[in-house]
């Protein structure tokens, strides 16, 4: 019989019991980590699996009934990885050194997802039903505005909970995150801000649209048709304008007119302009209709076209609404193309070229061409009205004519309006804050014609230094040989343009506290140009006044000083063209240092 307690083979014992403690916890450790890298292999799977869906769902977005039913599979994915990553094991392992970070960041993204899904998602799926395309199909032309006020409750309340998700999952630090791990966080980011930022733009709908379209009694808007073959900040000159009634969800063309109704309004201005604003555009923008989009805020140029309207045609209308042929365009894509009293058929590929530069060759007459442009913005108008237009592709028309800030909204009522906050469709001044450093490039015309059909801006912003950044703004006219163009279109040198040359202002919105450090002009023609300055709401701006010969390519350069961000961007005029957006280039100004 053998003696363990004996002292000879105590320490034997010991050792024995180590050595068996140590491969026990080895194994154990091993088992564990095979446990937490199989659940943690197969909880990044499901969310790549959820996320690829949402993705997918996301572009069917306008067909909400399509997006849910291709939904349908993602809660399975999403609860299985919140399961996977949220055993106690799991929990333990989270508190390792290195290893920890990784299994925090699987486990918080895995619970942010399953919420957007149950709590952001499920609720969309209810109301589908609601927002499904025919829903919103006019029926005898009469929209079911109680039907889509309905919605809003879980709109909102869908909102929200995105993007709670959204920022939980943007909140976790990629910093010891290993690079496919940190990649996958921030794609579900991505893709959850993405969701958050539509369902946002549901639930605004579905608070707005009721609204403003009778469901609490008569509404009446004015619509403003900006022209951007003759530039102003926002888009182009005002020329036909129109008042739209509704009530109940039953629209209706009330009145129309043209910018040649408003000139008994020239001499004085409707009301006074905030100093700044004058300082820059003077009183014009309150004395011509034609104006009242040069200043590149609409909260200040729409309640002056309200007052016009009001004045002339002695009507108070509720909200002003502003849209430009491209966005016309975007709707024809829609309805299809309309036929016009002039026999002319109007489709999404015609309307610019149609709207902004044949008419002038067709008609001397501006009286004849506000005629035509009235006619088409009707026939346009009663195709929607109608019920012509299939819902899904209206709704991405006027979704893209909004991102590019080619339809802007006003609502005289304060709380109204406050639905929009931080949207393009305010038309507001650009915003920078810590995060993003933004530079508007507005363009104007000053020659009193046409000309800016044939006029292609480039706009590009980019970091110097930590400090210092550079602005490239570049005009290139392709106009042809003027002869060849119509008086109303050339101007006809009645404000002192030589015909076929453009004279643009260009007025650059800097970002709060910059300041320009230098500024070089070039152009391969002969180019008259000025500057002057200014300051709109806090903001810096640099004036340019330039004139452009036909074939010229002229160019401006900005060195600014301003506080380093790691976003720099710009917002410009829109243009006939979407394509002519702002871009990040590269810094002009070589040899900069801090």
């Amino acid at each position: 019989m053998i003696d363990w307690a004996s002292p000879g083979r105590r320490p034997r014992r010991l050792r024995a019991v180590l050595v068996w403690a140590v491969y026990l916890a080895l194994a154990a450790g091993a088992l564990v980590a095979v446990w937490i890298g199989v659940r943690g292999a197969l909880a990044v799977d499901h969310l790549r699996s959820a996320q690829s869906t949402v993705t997918a769902a996301a572009q069917a977005a306008d067909d909400p009934a399509a997006a849910v039913a291709m939904l349908a599979p993602v809660g399975a994915d999403t609860a299985a990885a919140r399961a996977l990553t949220s055993d106690p094991l799991w929990r333990l392992a989270e508190s390792v050194p290195w290893v920890g970070p990784q299994l925090r960041a699987i486990e918080r993204t895995a619970a942010a997802t399953d919420d957007a899904v149950t709590k952001g998602l499920a609720p969309l799926a209810a109301i589908a039903g609601d927002l499904a395309p025919e829903a919103l199909q006019p029926a005898g032309g009469v929209i079911d505005v109680a039907r889509l006020a309905s919605a809003h409750p879980a709109a909102a309340g869908a909102a929200g909970a995105l993007r709670r998700s959204a920022d939980e999952v943007r909140g976790i630090d990629p910093a010891p995150l290993l690079g496919r791990l940190s990649g996958t966080l921030s794609h579900a980011a991505d893709v959850l801000d993405a969701a958050a930022d539509r369902a946002d733009a549901l639930g605004r709908a579905t608070a707005l649209a009721p609204q403003m379209l009778g469901a609490d009694g008569p509404r009446s808007t004015l619509v403003l048709f900006q022209n951007n073959a003759e530039w102003r900040s926002l888009g182009g000159v005002v020329g036909a304008v129109a008042q739209i009634d509704a009530d109940g969800g039953r629209i209706a063309l009330s009145a129309q007119g043209s910018s040649g109704d408003f000139a008994q309004l020239s001499a004085e201005p409707v009301a006074p302009l905030p100093a700044d604003v004058q300082g820059l555009y003077d009183t014009r923008p309150a004395r011509y209709v034609q104006n009242v989009t040069q200043v590149p805020d609409f909260a200040v140029g729409a309640p002056l076209a309200r007052e016009m309207w009001r004045r002339v045609h002695g009507s108070d209308v509720d909200a002003v609404v502003a849209v430009d042929p491209v966005t016309l365009s975007y709707v024809l894509r829609a309805t299809g193309p309309v036929r016009l009293p002039s026999g002319d058929e109007l489709t999404a590929d015609s309307a610019i070229p149609l709207l902004l530069h044949d008419v002038y060759a067709r008609y001397a007459d501006p009286d004849a061409q506000d005629d035509f442009f009235r006619s088409a913005s009707v026939a346009v108008f009663q195709a929607v009205t109608e019920g012509r237009a299939e819902p899904a592709a209206l709704i991405d028309a006027l979704a893209r004519a909004s991102s590019e800030r080619r339809l802007l909204i006003w609502n005289a009522d304060a709380e109204t309006q406050s639905i929009l906050d931080g949207t393009p469709l305010q038309g507001s001044l650009p915003v920078s804050d810590s995060t993003r450093s933004t530079v508007a490039v507005y363009l104007n015309d000053g020659t009193g014609s046409k000309m800016d059909y044939y006029l292609h801006p480039r706009v590009e912003t980019a970091w110097c230094s930590a400090r210092t950044a550079s602005v490239h703004v570049e005009l290139r006219s392709d106009a042809p040989d003027p002869a060849q163009l119509p008086p109303y279109v050339t101007g006809a040198g009645v404000y002192g343009v030589t015909p076929g040359n453009a004279l643009t202002g260009v007025y650059l919105y800097l970002p709060p506290g910059a300041s320009v450090l230098d500024q070089r002009t070039s152009g391969d023609a002969p180019v008259t140009s000025g500057f002057a300055g200014g300051s709109h709401d806090g903001r810096p701006v640099v004036k340019w006044s330039v004139e452009i010969p036909p074939g010229a390519l002229v160019s401006l350069d900005l060195e600014v000083a301003l506080p380093s961000t790691p976003i720099l961007d710009a917002v410009m005029t829109p243009t006939r063209d979407p394509g002519e957006v702002a871009a990040v280039g590269t810094c002009r100004f070589a040899g900069v240092v801090d």
